[in-house]
């Protein structure tokens, strides 16, 4: 089983005392104190399951560090708060198959809170514990914000593409991808997704007209009673190429900001993630900054 590893301590940076910044609001907690607040970051280092290029459990820390010094204010909704840090899952060794059911032992108890977990990765094959627990006591579907569908068949084990078929096998109700790229994906897994109900808005769509695109997506969910938004950094451009499989053609940063705020007012949101930032990849921090700042786009979406 998987423990919590205690937070660390948060500051922003700004020499200014008019910057209130992330690093000045998000506080550590425990499971006595983290209903007290409105969301909580929970760390997942781990990349054991990627089958290109590893760096990903690199990427709480990371995204730690850069949102610290990221503002808490927002044009739009003003500044954002109550916002905690549970820490890390101390993930043990062994198999996917063995870490994905420790870890779930950990993120069963992190949903049972009322703060809406955000979970901080790590790689994709997290989505499975992170989404299963959500499986046990209504109907789910998960608006997977990546480049790539991530419906491959588990063949020798899990791995960071075969989340949503262990998902679906699991009782996963609904699900649709916004982002996707075209010549990204082999035929036989947009078949699958399609015989299984699920519907794919592609990269295009979304530049073409992003609250259009948005809107599909969460029409593809109508029919559940909660949702699980996982972002996978790799829906970005390749020029944010700090990611396991960066490929060009992705969305802008100001798409995704967008996107994810619009995704988060929906009120049956029920968890997020941001996955797959590989901090040894990245290119002077492009990727962990735009990482970090979609977190904070969407906690301001959430609590707008």
């Amino acid at each position: 089983m998987s423990e919590i590893i205690a937070p660390p301590d948060w500051s922003g940076p700004s020499s200014d005392p008019a910057d209130e910044q992330f690093g000045d609001i998000v506080s550590g907690v425990d499971s006595d104190t983290a209903d007290e607040f409105d969301a909580i970051l929970v760390g997942e280092p781990y990349d054991g399951a990627v089958i290109s290029r590893r760096g990903a459990a690199e990427g709480p820390e990371a995204l730690r560090n850069a949102l610290a010094a990221v503002k808490t204010h927002h044009f739009d909704s003003g500044p954002v708060n109550s916002v905690a840090d549970f820490g890390d899952i101390d993930v043990p060794s062994g198999s996917v198959a063995e870490v994905q059911d420790a870890v779930q032992d950990v993120t069963e108890a992190v949903h049972a809170l009322d703060a809406l977990p955000v979970f901080l990765g790590g790689d994709n094959s997290l989505t499975v514990p992170n989404v299963a627990p959500l499986l046990e006591d209504s109907s789910v579907g998960v608006l997977n914000v990546d480049a790539h569908l991530d419906v491959r068949e588990v063949r020798d084990g899990p791995t960071s593409g075969t989340p949503y078929r262990q998902l679906h096998e699991a009782g996963l109700d609904s699900y649709a991808c916004i982002g996707a790229r075209h010549f990204e994906t082999s035929t036989a897994y947009h078949d699958y997704v399609r015989e299984n109900g699920g519907t794919v808005v592609t990269g295009e769509a979304v530049a073409a007209d992003l609250p259009k695109a948005v809107n599909r997506a969460l029409s593809a969910l109508d029919d559940v009673d909660r949702i699980y938004c996982s972002v996978d950094i790799d829906v970005l451009d390749a020029a944010y190429g700090g990611s396991s499989a960066p490929t060009p053609g992705g969305l802008l940063p100001r798409e995704l900001f967008r996107l994810v705020r619009l995704v988060a007012a929906d009120e049956r949101i029920a968890g997020f993630e941001l996955v797959e930032c590989a901090p040894p990849l990245d290119t002077s921090g492009r990727t962990v900054d735009a990482a970090a700042r979609t977190v904070a786009h969407f906690l301001s979406g959430w609590s707008a």
